[in-house]
């Protein structure tokens, strides 16, 4: 028995300890609880978020209250915990802490301790429309799918994500599949470099899908934590269990993507778990680094599916969103002043990704507050000497590529192919000579980088560009263009 599995069954052993000692008096007081939380917020949130709830225990010091799903108890832990608090000191007299357990059958339990005996409602041929056991069932899966679940980051919501050109595509199109009952793109296919904003979008999805309706089954993980459980269903010979978990599923969301590139056994369940959600139409959403017909080492039916929906990139950041992002992420600093020519410099200096970016501005308030100076461009420049510098010259031969690729709309593939067609022969120089004024790297190097060419070729395509842009305005703009783009 693995640890994780002792650990589950220790706490559903306190769980069931607990749950011994309610009585109706305690119910009692529990529903006065809930119908007062329920005048203030409403029936929506009552319904959603309050009803599914049960109390467990309590004592002269605390109050125990189970719900069905880890993420419902983050959610009421995150959004209601202080006004439970409130009730529960007013119901019983004295201050009382409220602490919050998952038990798939808390409501249940408490409906029986009260002498709840309703009959279940009948359908029109009589029969119960929701059986005790099917609502243990359909929890005892949601629970089992939160388990497996990787950690939703509150920080990550739209409210919170800073919308730009780079990005609005994938920003609406994450609204669009996240608010939607149905399905409208499947799978959705979110890719773009480091630290541009997928996981950002992705988090933002999962809570927005689970806030709207908690009893969808939304499960998101990483494409390495779905080889690792295949890998453990087949050492310990339980693949159907494995299938079932993933495709019982209501919407499946999968990060990096990548990561099962030339993992055969690996892509071929996931190939499987893929068209068997699609069929039964769950939604699939994916990220990745590149656009599905550049991702290399996965197989072509593979790629072929994952771009059948909607493709949606995330572009490197511009000037006007980096400084979006530092006015956005101050906001959430309280107490920290920072002048506008810091935030102006930053986003002019730090051009690599938002995480660096925030980082930036992380190290810079933080050193301000420990040394009690205030945040000036002084200040800045002394504190990330070292991220400056690095920025200067720190754009990549792959980045360069990918924007090639992406701005000519050829195939990372072709440009790093052996073709000679001039819709791929003209990109595929035009990146040659950016790497070669953007970069720091030699001519040999270079070459390497696109298929293993010579670096007399790497010269030719250098001199070619030089004469070309002389001569065509056109691409002279594309260059200036992408010089722009990714030297920020």
């Amino acid at each position: 028995m693995d640890k994780l599995t002792m650990q589950d069954e220790s706490q559903q052993g306190r769980v069931g300890a607990l749950q011994s000692q309610a009585d109706p008096k305690l119910v009692e007081q529990w529903h006065a609880v809930v119908a007062r939380m329920r005048k203030e917020f409403g029936d929506s949130v009552y319904n959603s978020w309050l009803k599914p709830l049960g109390v467990l225990s309590a004592d002269e010091k605390r109050v125990v209250v189970g719900a069905p799903t880890r993420f419902m108890s983050d959610w009421v832990q995150k959004n209601y915990i202080d006004r439970l608090s409130d009730f529960w000191q007013a119901e019983l007299g004295h201050p009382v802490v409220v602490e919050l357990m998952v038990n798939p059958l808390a409501a249940d339990k408490t409906a029986d301790a009260a002498g709840a005996t309703a009959p279940e409602p009948q359908s029109k041929a009589g029969q119960a429309s929701a059986t005790p056991a099917y609502q243990q069932a359909a929890r005892s899966e949601q629970s089992a799918t939160d388990a497996l679940c990787a950690p939703i980051d509150p920080r990550y919501t739209f409210d919170s994500f800073v919308v730009g050109k780079s990005n609005e595509l994938a920003h609406a199109a994450a609204r669009r599949v996240a608010s939607s009952e149905g399905v409208q793109f499947n799978p959705l296919f979110l890719y773009g470099g480091v630290g541009l904003g997928k996981t950002h979008l992705m988090h933002a999805l999962a809570w927005e899908i689970r806030s709207r309706n908690p009893n969808r089954n939304v499960l998101y993980l990483s494409a390495e934590k779905f080889m690792y459980e295949f890998v453990r269903a087949l050492r310990f010979k339980d693949t159907m269990a494995f299938k079932e978990q993933f495709r019982s599923v209501d919407v499946l969301m999968v990060d990096d993507v990548q990561f099962i590139a030339n993992k055969d056994a690996t892509q071929e369940e996931f190939f499987h778990t893929f068209n068997a959600l699609v069929d039964h139409n769950r939604q699939v959403i994916i990220s990745a680094d590149r656009s599905p017909s550049d991702l290399e080492g996965i197989e072509e039916r593979i790629r072929s599916r994952l771009g059948w929906g909607l493709v949606a990139d995330i572009h490197a950041t511009d000037y006007e969103l980096r400084l979006g992002i530092l006015q956005s992420k101050l906001e959430q600093m309280q107490g920290v002043e920072v002048h506008d020519d810091v935030l102006e410099f930053l986003a002019k200096r730090i051009t690599s990704n938002v995480r660096e970016l925030e980082g930036a501005l992380n190290r810079v308030s933080a050193h301000a507050s420990l040394m009690g100076k205030p945040v000036t461009l002084d200040v800045t420049r002394e504190v990330l000497q070292d991220l400056i510098r690095a920025n200067d010259r720190r754009v990549t031969i792959d980045e360069i590529q990918r924007s090639v690729a992406d701005y000519f709309n050829v195939r990372l593939a072709d440009l790093l192919s052996a073709r000679r067609a001039r819709a791929v022969a003209r990109p595929r120089q035009v990146a040659m000579y950016l790497s070669k004024q953007l970069t720091a790297r030699s001519l040999p190097e270079i070459g390497r980088k696109f298929g293993g060419r010579d670096h007399t070729t790497v010269i030719h395509a250098v001199k070619r560009i030089d004469e070309l842009r002389e001569l065509d305005a056109s691409l002279d703009d594309d260059l200036q263009h992408l010089s722009r783009v990714l030297g920020g």
